[in-house]
């Protein structure tokens, strides 16, 4: 495998990240330095993915505060507790961006008596988030070779890579396993529409690994699985119910259920940080509805007739009976999974 290109650095006073929107025919790395920099990079998409954008946020409360200049400790923690909604908030459905956001505010403002030692906390606790996952992502890509091992030619959809963690990433850290293992690996990503973050992102991030991959379009991608010609599957998760229902980004129950016809196993990789185990069910989980632009323009080219309308959910929700199991760094999790998640997060601490 080829040395990766680093996807989010911080620089002491802001943070450099890939300018994801430009991928693949631009690797341009932008630098983030206000409040106002780090919500646009999230809402544009510039930085996306859960895991990643709960290092992110957690590192642009430094920017935050920074930016400020606070003059006492009570104006500072008034700041940052603005900052739980302005960069918490930024997107509704990936839980771990507020849940970093939270935690860091909540660490980082305990038993302080200075700015000097606010500003260190604030770092060092980003700096924790960001090496947990990491560590999460080895730990997925141990336990997710060992189940895909004996697969060669493996399916996935959207991107959740190093791209979109702080580490190699959650579904697509079984593949960088296995490359690493020598192992023979083949990955159909799909196009992943309407910003194509398959044909985009996975493409790009995998090729730039030297690691085989193909794109499908999404409408191809089912009659691939029901042809034989998948081994397995492997998607992310931007937020898991308490039921073990996955919301991944749209267009993922219908490869769940291509699967689940073929008779493949479908798995669902994420950190325990993703379960919001206060959630019963997917049905309670809020879908992200972005702008119709996204779906009538590529790249500023309009696909579609002036004039008509256009839905936008960036996300859907996979019954957890379509889902073989559910990968974490606690374990590989399976049916029942509300007996199985409460499990793990007792191991972690979630709960």
């Amino acid at each position: 495998m080829k040395r990766p290109t680093p996807p989010i650095e911080w620089a002491e006073d802001h943070i450099r990240i890939i300018d994801q929107t430009l991928l693949p025919t631009e690797v341009k790395v932008i630098e983030i330095r206000s409040a106002d920099q780090a919500v646009d990079a999230i809402q544009r998409l510039a930085i996306r993915g859960a895991p990643a954008l709960g290092a992110f946020g957690s590192l642009a409360l430094v920017v935050a505060l920074d930016e400020i200049e606070p003059e006492s400790l009570p104006q500072a923690v008034a700041r940052l507790q603005e900052c739980r909604t302005l960069i918490g908030d930024a997107r509704p459905t990936a839980v771990n961006l507020r849940w970093a956001v939270d935690r860091v505010i909540d660490e980082a403002t305990k038993n302080v008596s200075d700015l000097v030692s606010l500003r260190s906390a604030l770092i060092r606790e980003a700096q924790a988030v960001a090496a947990e996952d990491e560590a999460a992502c080895n730990e997925i890509g141990r336990l997710g070779h060992e189940l895909l091992r004996d697969a060669t030619v493996i399916g996935t959809h959207c991107n959740a890579g190093r791209l979109a963690t702080a580490g190699t990433g959650t579904a697509l850290a079984p593949m960088y396993a296995k490359a690493r293992a020598g192992e023979p690996l083949h990955v159909l990503a799909s196009e992943t529409r309407p910003l194509l973050q398959g044909a985009r992102l996975t493409a790009w991030e995998l090729d730039d690994a030297g690691i085989d991959v193909t794109v499908v379009p999404d409408g191809a991608m089912s009659s691939t699985v029901l042809s034989g010609q998948i081994d397995a599957y492997i998607v992310g998760a931007d937020r898991i119910a308490a039921n073990g229902d996955a919301a991944n980004k749209i267009g993922t129950v219908g490869h769940a259920l291509a699967a689940r016809e073929a008779g493949i196993p479908f798995y669902v990789a994420a950190p325990t940080s993703t379960i919001d185990f206060e959630l019963a069910s997917g049905e309670q989980i809020e879908i992200e509805q972005r702008d119709a632009d996204e779906v009538h323009e590529i790249q500023g080219s309009r696909l579609t007739p002036k004039g008509v309308g256009a839905l936008n959910p960036a996300f859907d929700v996979t019954p957890n009976h379509l889902i073989t199991a559910i990968i974490t760094e606690a374990g590989v999790l399976r049916a029942p999974f509300k007996d199985s998640i409460a499990e793990a997060l007792g191991q972690v601490g979630g709960i």
